[in-house]
């Protein structure tokens, strides 16, 4: 290497694929055509949560290596994420999903930021996402709050703004590059080092709000997320979750309650369950009826029906911990080391159950 010039940083790339058809090969040949001078690809790990299509047939990386995990049943994304990231050893890790297609400058748009000025106190990195027309797509978030989602539930973030905040960043706000609160997980890139620190994603979410999770966590330790507008990335969008039917909507609540009840005062997490269960219930099921939807119906009546049945294995796990605690005649033991992850009961299953 020459005098004055610094190193080729490498990443690995970790792709979750579930039924993902014909994109997961698209994502991958847009690996091999994209320019990587400024950021090498050193190996691509493809983890398939037991996919049950033709995704995984004639899978091919060009001149880099390709590493495919084959999980027996579902194990959700955040492990399945862990799982690649353990596979590699380059400083940097890309989660990218198997419905993305990278552009010949995106790699170098990227590569070009880390090591530079720029770059210091960035933890997380994300690209500008497009759709099929070159339009602009969701490509950032705010950390979630009460108000968030109240306006989410209600509308109110399009009629009041300024008083309800999207939880999604508008086009008008990422037009040029910057810090954020958190970009989204379609294209993911930080530093092996701060995925370690942190303990991977936090595999108590089966689905969603596992990046936001990171991303917090990434920056109450001085990690900020970075989006990088130059980085432009083709993002399809649901083609996995979409087949999940009401499931994915109990995997979104469920997921958001955990997150409420980690980071959130416990009056606000709890009043976010209430404001789901009446609230953005019957704004979800006026919507699909004025629709005259009966699949909308249909997948949401079982996606409540699911966070229900979550909810009481919750509160029937708190009960019974609360009721052997109340009842134990054995002397008291000293009071253990106060986790970081979680600060009470209600917190402990709320992450345990699944």
């Amino acid at each position: 290497m020459r005098p004055g010039t610094r190193a080729i940083p490498a990443a690995d790339i970790v792709i979750v694929n579930w039924n993902a058809g014909r994109h997961l090969r698209e994502c991958l040949r847009s690996i091999v055509r994209t320019d990587r001078s400024l950021l090498r690809v050193a190996r691509i790990v493809v983890v398939d949560n037991a996919s049950t299509d033709s995704s995984l047939n004639e899978l091919t990386a060009g001149d880099i290596p390709l590493d495919v995990v084959r999980n027996s049943h579902n194990r959700g994304f955040a492990t399945a994420c862990n799982q690649g990231a353990a596979r590699g050893y380059s400083d940097f890790l890309l989660f990218l999903n198997p419905d993305t297609q990278l552009y010949p400058d995106t790699l170098r748009a990227v590569g070009g930021l880390l090591g530079t000025p720029a770059a210091e106190g960035v933890g997380i990195w994300g690209g500008r996402m497009v759709d099929e027309r070159g339009e602009p797509a969701i490509s950032c978030s705010r950390f979630p709050s009460l108000r968030i989602f109240f306006g989410k539930m209600t509308g109110l973030d399009r009629l009041a703004p300024a008083l309800f905040p999207p939880h999604h960043l508008l086009p008008a706000e990422t037009t040029v590059s910057g810090p954020v609160d958190q970009v989204i997980g379609a294209f993911f890139l930080l530093r092996r080092s701060l995925f370690e620190e942190l303990g991977g994603f936090d595999e108590r979410y089966f689905l969603y709000f596992e990046e936001t999770d990171l991303a917090l966590r990434a920056r109450r330790r001085g990690r900020r997320s970075y989006y990088v507008h130059q980085a432009r990335v083709h993002h399809i969008g649901q083609v996995s979750s979409a087949q999940l039917g009401g499931r994915r909507l109990r995997h979104s609540l469920c997921s958001r309650t955990r997150y409420a009840f980690r980071y959130w005062s416990r009056s606000h997490a709890w009043l976010l369950v209430a404001l789901t269960l009446t609230v953005e219930l019957a704004t979800r099921l006026g919507r699909a009826v004025l629709r005259r939807s009966l699949s909308e119906c249909g997948a949401t009546l079982g996606g409540y029906g699911g966070y229900l049945r979550w909810l009481c294995t919750v509160a029937a796990h708190v009960l019974e911990r609360r009721f052997l605690q109340a009842t134990t005649t054995s002397p008291t033991p000293a009071p253990p080391a106060v986790s970081a992850r979680t600060t009470d009961s209600t917190k402990d299953h709320l992450h345990a159950s699944h």
